[in-house]
């Protein structure tokens, strides 16, 4: 199992490359991933994203566990797993009131609308803040695109060329037709890796399950955890089709 916090980073990576999230330290969170350091340093850059730390507290404090990058903590945001349906609504209601402020940030209509989904059964994984709040809540606070949903979601996909750093995978994009959202058919696209140590280059294989945020390929995953991931992208995707 990799180190919670080490993880974090990897999901954390991509959209800190870019600016939109977490503090001006990307060379730092780049140097404890490669170097495999789990640290208090580590631990203090990654507390400073406004989105995801939020919601790794929520969701360890409604499982009573103390620490916000535990290992499945991390997993639950990120991937999805079982601690995700131990949250009532009541806590996940508060969470983006009071946690994220969401309604002074979106107003109250946009609000309720979207707390309204929790009904339905919405839960604080990645692809709901992605999928359902349609405002980038980082750094710039301005309207998602088609494009930057599907770069912001953990998209996964399957190996299925690899060259050096360069890899194909096919994977499922975010499509947008008549009015709608909805998974496309598989297509090859390329990835650069950016996070692996030169021994890690000859690990990845042909055939291998990895999940892809912001263009960076973050992780291996099994079929479970793919499961998971899927899950929730899908239920938030249906979930915000009835708002579009």
């Amino acid at each position: 199992m990799m180190d919670g916090l080490l993880r974090a980073g990897r999901y954390a990576f991509g959209p800190n490359r870019l600016h939109y999230c977490g503090p001006d330290a990307n060379a730092e969170i780049l140097a404890h991933i490669r170097e495999g350091v789990a640290d208090p340093g580590l631990a203090k850059l990654l507390s400073a994203f406004q989105t995801m730390y939020p919601y790794l507290l929520h969701i360890a404090h409604a499982n009573e566990i103390k620490d916000p990058f535990n290992e499945r903590v991390v997993e639950a945001y990120w991937v999805g797993n079982e601690l995700l349906e131990n949250i009532s609504q009541k806590q996940f209601y508060r969470h983006l009131r009071e946690g994220l402020r969401l309604k002074d940030r979106l107003g109250g209509k946009a609000f309720d609308r979207l707390t309204a989904k929790i009904e339905q059964g919405a839960v604080p994984h990645h692809s709901f803040h992605v999928l359902d709040i349609w405002k980038r809540t980082g750094h710039e606070e301005r309207e998602h695109t088609l494009e930057s949903i599907d770069s912001c979601r953990v998209s996964w996909g399957t190996v299925r060329e690899i060259n050096g750093p360069k890899i194909m995978v096919e994977s499922e994009p975010i499509l947008y037709e008549n009015r709608k959202l909805r998974l496309g058919e598989t297509t090859l696209r390329p990835i650069t890796r950016r996070l692996e140590q030169e021994p890690d280059l000859d690990r990845l294989k042909i055939g291998d399950l990895v999940t892809i945020h912001w263009g960076v390929l973050c992780e291996v995953v099994n079929p479970r955890q793919l499961n998971f991931l899927r899950r929730y992208t899908l239920r938030h995707l249906n979930l915000a089709n009835q708002t579009i």
